[in-house]
């Protein structure tokens, strides 16, 4: 599933591809996609608004529409398998095309092979998010108040989006690595000087990948040259980012600071990757 670093990624290819333009028509061909926003009132509600920016809040993109005097928000998620993207009107439209926008020369398309992602007008998700990894108000001191309260293995409640927005599995991982916290730790039991450092990896994996373009290359849809994706590798990237992970995806291998091989659990039915050796419990 798409992390905060590709949707970022993603965020900042559509933003100049799509700011300004205006949603001429809308075909929805999966509704399933729209919950709660019925078809009818999704349609209405678009079709003549323009697009004046985007940006991305947690793992979901947030389009800002105006229409007339009136503004409002579209949500976006890509959940297991979305695409988002634009493409000439003459090319032909993916076999799981769920939702495309008219925008004149070009279309908006959002494809879901599994429709497990949103295109909504409901933002009730994206407001019940907890602060963003860069907020100013995120403390090692916040974080602790935060973690006091609950008695879960820390890396189940890193993926908790109300605690932080965005951390997903991959990069939980790559933090307490980093971190040098085990995974099955209480939550509870995380210091204020390891939460201070458990805040500077988070930052500083989520920028690396950012600045990496992601996790896996480019997947592209029709010519190599369209440069369409929903993750993947930046373009002009000279290496894949997922081989500059430390230890997600490694079980078995040794790890990169004490040769130790890296172990790898099941928690809250989501791998987890950790050394033994570097991360005592």
């Amino acid at each position: 599933m798409p992390e905060l670093p590709e949707v970022e990624v993603l965020v900042r290819h559509l933003r100049p591809l799509l700011s300004g333009r205006k949603i001429r028509s809308v075909s929805v061909r999966r509704a399933k996609v729209l919950h709660p926003t019925p078809v009818a009132t999704f349609s209405k509600t678009l079709i003549g608004a323009t697009i004046q920016e985007l940006r991305r809040r947690g793992k979901y993109l947030l389009f800002d529409l105006k229409k007339g005097r009136g503004r409002f928000v579209l949500l976006g998620h890509l959940g297991m398998t979305g695409r988002m993207f634009v493409a000439a009107k003459k090319e032909a439209l993916p076999k799981h095309t769920a939702v495309v926008f008219d925008l004149g020369g070009k279309q908006f398309i959002y494809e879901d092979t599994r429709y497990f992602g949103r295109l909504t007008l409901d933002l009730t998700s994206a407001e019940q998010l907890g602060p963003e990894p860069w907020d100013e108000a995120l403390t090692a001191e916040t974080l602790v108040r935060e973690l006091k309260k609950s008695r879960q293995p820390v890396k189940v409640k890193l993926l908790d989006q109300t605690l932080i927005a965005g951390i997903g599995n991959i990069y939980a991982s790559e933090v307490l690595f980093r971190t040098g916290i085990s995974p099955r730790r209480a939550a509870n039991r995380v210091t204020v000087a390891e939460a201070g450092g458990m805040l500077t990896n988070i930052r500083d994996v989520l920028n690396e990948a950012i600045a990496c373009g992601s996790t896996i290359p480019l997947n592209f849809t029709g010519r190599k040259s369209d440069g369409l994706f929903y993750f993947g590798q930046a373009p002009g990237t000279p290496d894949y980012y997922e081989e500059r992970l430390r230890v997600y995806d490694r079980a078995g291998k040794p790890c990169i600071h004490c040769q130790t091989p890296v172990k790898r659990i099941v928690q809250a039915a989501r791998s987890t990757f950790f050394c033994p050796q570097c991360q005592k419990k």
